[in-house]
């Protein structure tokens, strides 16, 4: 199952959440650097990453949606699609949150604000996962004839790695 919404040929879902997770992702580094030196500065440099990486992921999630839409019912796919969009829901409602902590004062956020940015990337990596398991593994987005039920990656030990990928019939991977 092809994408539903391309430019120049391209998934958009999947050229805009690079944004999102990078700007969240970082605001936690800057967290760290902060907790690490006391310079409020990286506070608040978190707290505006946390504000774009935010707005990131409203405006790819859309687009993750109507691809998910496409998906056929009742397949692997479909269940990874709906974990995953659920999944980085939580993951921007985290990120809000923690920035909705800080808005007062972005420069010594309290605590449960750390707890919601930290919980937000870990649940982030395994969405993430999620994510590049339904492109990667399953095709989705990638390929018109996805298989939409190929078996995790997690199962198959040769699952994408280089020598699979010269050896297998393009029809392994969803072509």
């Amino acid at each position: 199952m092809d994408a539903r919404v391309k430019l120049f040929g391209h998934p958009v879902h999947q050229m805009l959440i690079v944004f999102p997770l990078g700007l969240l992702g970082m605001s936690v580094i800057f967290d760290i650097v902060y907790l690490a030196t006391d310079n409020a500065k990286f506070s608040a440099v978190a707290y505006w990453m946390l504000v774009s990486g935010v707005a990131g992921g409203l405006l790819a999630a859309p687009f993750g949606f109507i691809d998910f839409l496409g998906i056929p019912a009742g397949t692997r796919a479909k269940r990874l699609g709906a974990l995953h969009g659920v999944g980085n829901l939580v993951v921007t409602l985290l990120f809000l949150a923690s920035a909705l902590i800080r808005r007062d004062d972005a420069a010594v956020p309290p605590e449960a604000a750390y707890v919601c940015s930290f919980a937000g990337l870990a649940l982030a990596l395994f969405t993430g996962w999620l994510g590049g398991e339904l492109v990667n593994r399953l095709g989705v987005g990638v390929y018109e004839h996805a298989n939409v039920d190929a078996p995790s990656s997690l199962r198959d030990a040769h699952a994408g790695s280089a020598a699979d990928l010269g050896s297998q019939p393009r029809g392994h991977y969803g072509r």
